[in-house]
């Protein structure tokens, strides 16, 4: 059977990627985070052990069992297998796999790490066409380190999968944003 992808950041979103085949799941037992690596100065979002925790996501094909050009994308992620931990739809189960940035790679202590507005924005609008504004706001409910700084690069996007928002959507994202706590920082570039 051909094995699946677990997405729960930018691979909810389908315009980001060429894979096929998806479908809504649940992964229990982890919880996403906002992660920091002495790696690059922004941060990651991941995925952390969390007993109890259930956070939504999308799964999707790879076919042939290729990995590679998946694992190019998510550089800096290893992959983990989390097929007995996913509720879906499909029988017989394949066998689920997960992209989590590796404990012993995180910088605990890091200062100046920043979250893309880019990216976030892309994260958001997958949830909200995946799973409605709930889903959106359920992302945002079930992910951990909004006290980590927002940069607002939608002027000038750095993350390479952005997509132009409307103006309804960025309001729903900033509202999102606001209710979180998180600080958004203007990007100086």
């Amino acid at each position: 059977m051909t094995p699946h992808f677990f997405g729960f950041g930018s691979l909810v979103n389908t315009a980001t990627h060429v894979y096929g085949n998806t479908r809504p799941a649940r992964l229990q037992g982890w919880r996403r985070a906002w992660v920091h690596t002495p790696e690059r100065d922004l941060a990651f979002l991941s995925v952390t052990a969390a007993p109890g925790n259930v956070i939504e996501g999308l799964l999707a094909a790879v076919p042939n069992g290729d990995w590679a050009a998946l694992d190019e994308r998510e550089t800096g992620y290893v992959r983990v297998d989390v097929t007995a931990q996913v509720g879906h739809d499909m029988a017989p189960a394949p066998q689920i796999s997960l992209y989590q940035v590796p404990e012993e790679t995180q910088d605990r202590d890091a200062n100046g790490h920043k979250i893309l507005m880019s990216y976030l924005d892309v994260v958001l609008r997958g949830y909200t066409e995946v799973f409605g504004e709930g889903g959106a706001r359920a992302f945002m409910a079930t992910t951990d380190g909004w006290d980590t700084p927002i940069l607002d690069d939608r002027a000038t996007p750095r993350y390479p999968r952005h997509q132009e928002m409307t103006t309804a959507e960025r309001a729903f994202h900033d509202a999102l944003i606001a209710e979180a706590g998180a600080r958004v920082l203007a990007d100086s570039l």
